[in-house]
């Protein structure tokens, strides 16, 4: 059962206050508590620590988008390459927000002589500090440094951006002491189940870790093996604590389960989102029923077959001729992320309806695809009244960070690591293990299949286009046009007989439903980072320069 519930600081500081008011002696405000009359228990720190959890990722932020898995309600500026600098972000209005916040906390507590007794709040701030400046860096690259609290005269507000380097560097020393002050996850009390623990800090380095030493490898930016070592090293350490495990309470069914009600509290989440019922809900499963995030086939050709062989050498492969056939004999994975045409989905009234995505009516997609993953069956959550979680650290995505990492380090993997990283996840879903012998036999190479191992695992988790740009593949696969089934000679021509190709429906030349054409795709060297945004340079006084092509 979900515990922790973040409440907003202020909204309790003034519950305090209105408790221990004097009536003739305390002649304070009695609608607002000052700082000086703050920061002097532990209490207090743990309440101010409790408005960090705001700045975690929401449930429709978990976007595919913009990458080439994933097509929403339309075009999209980001995935296809068209979009301009922006004025505003609210990214980075709100990263150096939450990093001012954490900076206060850190300050205070070097003042308030509590010690040992804070060390949770002084984790969590240093956790998401690093978490805030994890979000600048992805996005942006080099960020201003900010590690005190600025006033409106402090002239670090004309800060210069740091190297990328320094901010990761940076966000890996924030998160390796943090490690230190947070307690495991089975420390938690009932009631603070949900917050930050060691596990959170490490699953953060190591994500941040693997990320900078493939961009260090690929972009011959940085020292590669330094991040790699720091991956492996917060990965295993992870791993070798025995806090976490896959969530399987759902039998063949566990993965879908995962990131749904069912999935909440598991021992497989190491951080989320919270939500809860009648307090702070989404709409998540609603919006997704209109297809705010569908599949494209770039991602539905990914998923190998059941004898673990892709689908381009595998004789178990049905091909595209009917609704269901690309569905047969594929990886459960598959079956559990996008809709099957015909399975039953959960609507209002607690009705089990047969779903056909296609190109007509509410059914229509972009790619003829429907994504099934985060779609609860709750009547809440078919009313809009969403309450699971989003599950943004996962024990998954450790494994997969391990894996990568020691591969990326000695250019192989040993198949006693392939068993304690992939092949967990694949046992779960019943495929077959990948081994070293596999991928000699049929000819595949062991990081095509690990990165591919990546993607269907974390698919619409927000993932992809940080893991194009770290691996320098975007200008190779955002380019390509975006897909989806197979139309032309099909079961879907004969269901939609008077969709005209060429005018009603785009196809290529296999007869695949294109979604958006490659003409009007595009990925240059500048977006490997997002532009600064516009209203920031100005301000800056000439001190932030703008990102290189922008």
């Amino acid at each position: 059962m979900k515990r922790f519930i973040n409440i907003h600081t202020f909204l309790c500081l003034v519950l305090i206050v209105a408790a221990g008011c004097k009536k003739d002696l305390d002649l304070a405000p009695k609608d607002k508590l000052s700082d000086a009359s703050f920061w002097k228990t532990p209490e207090h720190f743990e309440l101010a620590a409790n408005d960090f959890y705001f700045g975690l990722k929401e449930v429709s932020q978990n976007t595919d988008n913009n990458s080439d898995i994933a097509f929403g309600t339309g075009a999209n500026a980001v995935s296809n390459g068209s979009f301009l600098a922006p004025a505003n972000s609210d990214l980075w209005d709100d990263s150096y927000e939450q990093i001012r916040a954490t900076n206060y906390l850190l300050q205070k507590a070097e003042e308030s002589g509590l010690e040992a007794a804070i060390d949770p709040s002084v984790g969590a701030a240093l956790f998401f500090r690093a978490y805030s400046y994890w979000n600048l860096a992805s996005r942006f690259g080099g960020v201003p440094k900010i590690e005190t609290v600025l006033e409106v005269t402090s002239p670090e507000l004309y800060s210069p951006k740091s190297t990328q380097v320094e901010i990761f560097d940076f966000i890996l020393a924030d998160l390796k002491e943090a490690a230190t002050k947070l307690p495991l996850e089975s420390e938690l009390s009932a009631d603070d189940m949900g917050k930050v623990t060691r596990g959170a800090a490490l699953a953060l380095r190591a994500r941040a870790a693997l990320y900078m030493g493939t961009w260090a490898k690929y972009h011959g930016t940085g020292d590669a093996a330094k991040y790699l070592a720091a991956a492996v090293e917060s990965a295993n350490e992870v791993v070798n604590s025995n806090e976490y495990r896959l969530y399987t309470d759902k039998g063949a069914d566990s993965y879908k389960h995962l990131f749904i009600l069912g999935g909440d509290d598991s021992k497989e989440v190491i951080l989320a989102r919270r939500y809860y019922a009648n307090q702070a809900t989404h709409n998540w499963t609603r919006e997704l029923w209109f297809n705010a995030m569908t599949p494209t086939k770039n991602l539905a050709d990914m998923y190998l077959a059941t004898d673990g062989r892709p689908i381009s050498q595998s004789p178990l492969f049905a091909g595209y001729n009917t609704l269901t056939s690309e569905f047969a004999n594929r990886d459960p994975r598959l079956a559990m992320t996008f809709v099957v045409p015909g399975s039953t989905i959960f609507f209002e009234g607690g009705i089990l309806q047969p779903k056909f995505p296609g190109f007509s009516g509410s059914d229509a997609t972009h790619t003829g695809y429907m994504l099934r993953k985060f779609l609860d069956e709750t009547e809440d959550a078919a009313s809009f009244r969403g309450e699971y979680d989003f599950k943004e650290f996962r024990y998954g995505e450790v494994l997969l960070i391990l894996a990568e990492a020691l591969y990326e380090t000695n250019g192989q993997i040993s198949d006693a690591d392939l068993n304690r990283t992939i092949n967990v996840l694949r046992s779960r879903v019943n495929m077959p293990a990948l081994t070293n012998g596999h991928v000699g036999t049929y000819g595949l190479n062991m990081l095509d299949e690990i990165r591919r191992e990546r993607t269907v695992e974390l698919a619409f988790e927000g993932f992809r286009r940080d893991d194009l740009k770290r691996w320098k593949a975007g200008e190779t696969v955002m380019k390509q046009s975006l897909r989806g089934v197979k139309f032309v000679g099909t079961e879907y021509q004969q269901r939609y007989p008077d969709l005209k190709v060429g005018t009603d429906i785009q196809v290529d030349a296999q007869g695949f439903v294109v979604a958006e054409q490659a003409s009007s795709r595009q990925f240059l060297p500048k977006h490997y980072f997002d532009p600064i945004p516009l209203q920031q340079i100005q301000l800056s006084n000439g001190s932030l320069v703008q990102n290189t092509g922008w």
